[in-house]
C-alpha cells in the first residue's frame, strides 16, 4: 500500500531546525510530500482524494497562516487525517491550543524519532 504523509514547513532544508530535516529518519521509507506554507498544505490535503493520506506533520510558527490557524481548516476538510503539530516551544498553552484545534499530538524540537516513528506506525496499522 502506498501512503502519503504531508509535511508543512516553511524552513529551507538547509536549516537544522527544519521539520523536514528533523523528521527525515522517521519518514525515509514513506512517500512524504512537503509544502512550504499552511495555505499550500490545505490545497494539497484537499487534492489527495483517496485514503492514502495518513498523517499531516505541521510546524506551528510559519509566516502568513500559522499551523494553529491551519488546524481547524484542515480538520474540517479532512477529518479522517490526524495532524501532529511540531514546535520549538512545547509549553502547556501551545499544547492546549493545538489539541483544542484538532491536533492528535504535539512534538517538540528536536524531534524524538522513536516517538514520531511510533505515531507513523500506528497510522500505518490503522490504514491497513
Amino acid at each position: 500500500m502506498s501512503v502519503y504523509i504531508l509535511v508543512v514547513d516553511d524552513e529551507p532544508m538547509s536549516k537544522p531546525c527544519s521539520v523536514r530535516i528533523q523528521a527525515r529518519p522517521a519518514l525515509r521509507p514513506l512517500h512524504d510530500g512537503v509544502r512550504p506554507s499552511a495555505a499550500a498544505a490545505l490545497v494539497r490535503a484537499a487534492n489527495v482524494a483517496d485514503p492514502s493520506l495518513i498523517l499531516i506533520l505541521s510546524d506551528i510558527n510559519m509566516p502568513g497562516m500559522s499551523g494553529l490557524e491551519m488546524l481547524p481548516k484542515v480538520r474540517a476538510e479532512r477529518p479522517d487525517v490526524p495532524v501532529i503539530m511540531i514546535t520549538a516551544y512545547g509549553d502547556a498553552e501551545t499544547r492546549r491550543k493545538a489539541i483544542e484545534r484538532g491536533a492528535v499530538g504535539l512534538l517538540t524540537k528536536p524531534i524524538d524519532f522513536a516517538l514520531l516513528r511510533h505515531e507513523i506506525d500506528s497510522r500505518l496499522e490503522q490504514a491497513a
